[in-house]
């Protein structure tokens, strides 16, 4: 028992040196997390409007082939289905994004505007 080892979730490729996680750190940079659901929101979005691209290329599909119609139907909606996730993941990274400025600005003493 005494020589068991410590296991961390991330790990350097020497086994031996664990990777310390951000939770660790006692300087959080909020600036980079700002910028890294900045980032995801982006991508949140561009997958909102591929799928909803996809969605309307399939009901095209659904009409000018009727032999398949019930398959395009299908993937239609599929395709709205994760157009709406898309959609609601790149809303979630949004306002992870305003909560990191947030941080950020009481980190650094400014003033928080609240109209309630």
């Amino acid at each position: 028992m005494a020589e068991e080892k410590h296991h961390h979730l991330h790990h350097h490729k020497d086994e031996d040196k664990p990777f310390e996680t951000s939770a660790v750190y006692s300087e959080i940079n909020y600036k980079e997390e700002e910028k890294h659901h900045k980032h995801l929101e982006h991508l949140g979005e561009l997958g909102a409007a591929a799928a909803g691209a996809y969605a309307l290329h399939e009901k095209h599909k659904e009409r000018k082939d009727p032999e398949h119609a019930h398959r395009h139907k299908i993937e239609e909606e599929i395709a709205a289905a994760a157009a709406v996730g898309a959609g609601g993941f790149a809303f979630h990274e949004h306002h992870e994004k305003k909560e990191a400025k947030e941080e950020e600005e009481k980190a650094h003493g400014k003033k928080q505007h609240h109209l309630v």
